[in-house]
């Protein structure tokens, strides 16, 4: 079974509070993928975002719009209990609930029309963030925090693509350097004055730059840095390996602009050399990770509510 959607997780939640007791929402949480007989994947999946487990975010969000209608209460920190008003809805024996159940309620219809200060615009669809305003509805199947990572992936995914569009149209001298100004951001103890010197240097035997693994230099990592438009094969690694060898070297990075066989791959993964082999997409993420070649251009926080900071409230 797939995992629900928040809207399809709104009438399970209430119904499990039709007791009138006050439960406990992990507890919640747990009663409700035994339900759903979620798998072991399924509840290890994360949001697009890696902060939270993608199920038991979606049962939050089930219960903070259930709450902003007013069809449950939180007693106390991380409990719920079901209203007098959760309890009438429940005895229509209703087919689902969703947002356009909860619009009857002028609670809820607040609560989604909140407008920031002084632009007009939406302020918070939920708590943490807002659905971004496009043309056509939300899917049912995402939440707020869902979309907003959604977005993000896809403005990211679209950034690494022109990073590489633009990596591939440099000179092959510019893009040895670029290789050797990643690394450096990347925190390798080398300078980029240091790796200079083996840019570039003819009768380098395939190696086309040095950069100090730690700080004291106590070991270094020799670069391979190839545009490249097709597939780099098995013998172009191997050229490598052996050039690290003439070299006594043990470590290796071969980065390109394009991608690698599985006999490249597989062949990296058997000789005594480590060589870590970074194709294109994966040197474009690399680059917007560390900066390099991109600059940051709007910074987004997504805050919730710092429940510990209340409960001081009672001394």
């Amino acid at each position: 079974m797939s995992i629900p959607d928040y809207q399809s997780l709104m009438l399970p939640l209430l119904t499990l509070a039709a007791d009138g007791n006050e439960h406990r929402f992990r507890n919640a949480v747990e009663q409700l993928a035994a339900r759903f007989e979620l798998s072991d994947d399924e509840r290890a999946t994360m949001l697009p975002s890696g902060t939270a487990p993608m199920f038991d975010n979606r049962v939050g969000w089930a219960k903070t719009y259930l709450k902003q209608a007013g069809l449950i209460d939180a007693t106390r920190r991380g409990y719920f209990r079901i209203t007098p008003r959760g309890a009438q809805l429940l005895d229509t024996n209703p087919v689902h609930i969703d947002t356009s159940i909860l619009e009857k309620y002028q609670e809820f219809r607040a609560f989604r029309s909140r407008r920031s200060e002084g632009n007009g615009v939406l302020q918070a669809d939920l708590p943490m963030t807002s659905p971004p305003q496009t043309a056509t509805p939300a899917t049912p199947e995402a939440t707020p925090e869902e979309l907003f990572s959604q977005a993000y992936q896809r403005l990211r995914s679209n950034l690494e693509a022109e990073v590489l569009e633009q990596v591939k149209a440099t000179t092959p001298a510019f893009f040895e350097r670029l290789v050797i100004d990643l690394l450096v951001a990347m925190g390798y103890g080398g300078s980029r004055q240091d790796a200079g010197r083996a840019v570039g240097r003819s009768g380098d035997g395939g190696i086309d730059g040095i950069i100090k693994e730690d700080r004291l230099g106590l070991d270094v990592i020799y670069v391979q840095a190839k545009r490249w438009e097709g597939t780099v094969g098995r013998p172009e690694i191997q050229k490598f390996a052996g050039a690290l060898q003439g070299q006594r070297a043990n470590k290796g990075v071969f980065i390109t602009t394009s991608g690698f066989s599985r006999e490249a791959h597989e062949y990296a993964g058997i000789i005594p050399l480590k060589i870590i082999l970074v194709g294109g997409e994966q040197l474009a993420a690399l680059m917007v990770d560390h900066n390099v070649g991109v600059s940051p251009l709007s910074r987004f926080e997504i805050k919730r509510v710092d429940s510990d900071y209340f409960e001081g409230d009672s001394v």
